[in-house]
């Protein structure tokens, strides 16, 4: 009996210790997109004439939460919102000088990981 009780330890120790392995080196074996699920929004804010416009802020509202982020473009006029929940809408504007550019929809539908908006302001 005793015999028979090791042998079901020893085998049941192998067992766990293949799944413990399995289950550490599984997620170095998925794709990128399937080990992060969080998306990416960046862009570039333009003026009428295709022109980079640097310190334009662009918000970044998550429509599920209310929460706004904000980001100042930088010298060419791009800006970057990483870390985006998989599981919420986001709408994106930007505001320079008084005036604003339309709003853009980021949907929960829209399987990229990654999008860019361009987001024009007339001046």
């Amino acid at each position: 009996m005793v015999v028979q009780q090791k042998i079901f330890l020893r085998s049941f120790i192998s067992v766990v210790l293949v799944a413990a392995c399995f289950s550490a080196f599984a997620g170095a074996l998925l794709p990128d997109d399937k080990k992060d699920p969080n998306r990416v929004i960046t862009g570039t804010v333009v003026d009428g004439q295709q022109n980079p416009i640097s310190g334009a802020v662009v918000y970044l509202k998550n429509t599920r939460n209310l929460a706004v982020k904000s980001y100042i473009t930088e010298a060419k006029g791009t800006y970057r919102f990483t870390g985006l929940s998989p599981n919420a809408d986001f709408e994106i504007y930007a505001e320079s000088r008084g005036k604003r550019s339309a709003t853009k929809t980021y949907s929960v539908f829209d399987s990229r990981k990654q999008v860019d908006f361009t987001l024009k302001i007339d001046q």
